[in-house]
């Protein structure tokens, strides 16, 4: 999984375009398109980024952002602003550097390291492959999770530049009998957040579900861009992304792909992208993607972009409640199909407050 990592490509697959016109009933334009996607060359002061091929998202800001990397490490006392609500082993990363201070690391099963590889000064090939990567080994029988969190810290109202990278490798009956892969990503700051999601079975009887809630707000854009390649016999996968776009100046991308190739016969795999407009203008383009050349295979795909539809909220009307607690009702389940699939109760709380924090912010969450 990486961020800000793109490579330009040709889209021959549907793409829905929607937006959000008038309310309280809209009309959605669908269109099929074929097109290249645009390759934007563009110098920039962060020497990750190279060029940012997006195909529904103006980027000029970046390019006119002045983007400063960091060359030293933070000072330790931001350690006290960040979340200690876990006695799990952690890691804090500020600025790519890995601080000291690593809290509970030392309580990690036996044959478990988490740590820095950074170690030797001197090993070059380290220096330069995992100074700004996150790299989980899981090997035969093992079972991981992994808590990603994201913050900023500084002054309000300004912009900062993440590039991260985080590549897991998982060997043979990790987990259970076969290798199994679980995803629950949850995404609502940001002015510009890119997720590339790259998976790839390498052998039988794997399973892959991918679980994606995305909240834009005013001027925030959250933009997926997943790849699921399926090689061997039999494989499963289940992708569903919602996000819900809460202002006429938010927007979401969805861009999922899954690819079921030759030998990948008795495939079970399922995509299925919902996105929830709340105001006029607001916009989301989405492109799910299924491609199968197995002929043994059970496979779907889907999109849906809607309003709270009336039917819904005459069903709330019809046992008493009322139209307003009945719109925040809707809007905040809306996402909590993906929150609760959060295997950790304390990051579920964390991420249920923030959310309707957020919405409630906006006069269309709960309370």
């Amino acid at each position: 999984m990486s961020a800000l990592v793109f490579t330009p490509q040709i889209h021959t697959s549907t793409t829905i375009t929607s937006k959000l016109k008038h309310k309280p009933k809209h009309k959605v334009k669908t269109s099929v398109s074929l097109a290249r996607t645009p390759i934007i060359q563009a110098s920039f002061s962060d020497p990750f980024i190279l060029q940012l091929p997006f195909r529904f998202i103006d980027t000029s800001f970046i390019k006119l952002s002045q983007i400063h990397p960091i060359s030293k490490p933070p000072s330790s006392n931001l350690l006290t602003n960040i979340s200690k609500d876990t006695h799990l082993p952690n890691i804090v990363i500020v600025d790519r550097f890995i601080l000291n201070s690593m809290p509970n690391s030392s309580n990690s099963p036996h044959g478990v390291y988490v740590g820095s590889l950074l170690s030797d000064p001197k090993d070059k090939i380290a220096q330069t492959f995992f100074k700004s990567k996150v790299l989980v080994v899981v090997e035969e029988g093992g079972e991981v999770g992994i808590i990603e969190e994201f913050v900023s810290v500084g002054s309000i109202g300004k912009c900062y530049c993440a590039n991260s990278v985080l590549e897991v490798m998982i060997e043979e009956e990790a987990k259970k009998s076969a290798s199994t892969f679980e995803l629950v990503d949850v995404s609502t700051g940001g002015k510009l957040t890119r997720h590339n999601l790259l998976v790839r079975q390498l052998g039988p009887d794997r399973s892959t579900e991918l679980s994606t809630f995305h909240l834009s707000l005013s001027g925030q854009t959250q933009d997926l861009h997943s790849r699921l390649i399926l090689d061997h016999p039999p494989a499963y996968s289940q992708q569903l992304h919602k996000c819900i776009v809460a202002h006429s100046l938010g927007q979401s991308v969805f861009d999922g792909n899954v690819n079921v190739n030759r030998y990948a016969q008795q495939t079970d795999a399922g995509q299925l992208t919902r996105s929830l407009l709340l105001e006029p203008c607001a916009t989301v383009n989405v492109k799910p993607n299924l491609q199968i050349i197995a002929d043994d295979v059970k496979c779907f795909h889907g999109a849906v972009i809607s309003n709270l539809e009336e039917s819904q909220l005459f069903y709330f009307q019809s046992r008493g409640i009322d139209l307003e607690t009945a719109r925040k009702a809707l809007v905040f389940s809306s996402g909590s199909e993906v929150i609760e699939q959060c295997p950790y109760s304390f990051v579920r709380n964390q991420v249920e407050k923030l959310v309707t924090e957020l919405l409630s912010s906006t006069g269309v969450g709960p309370s």
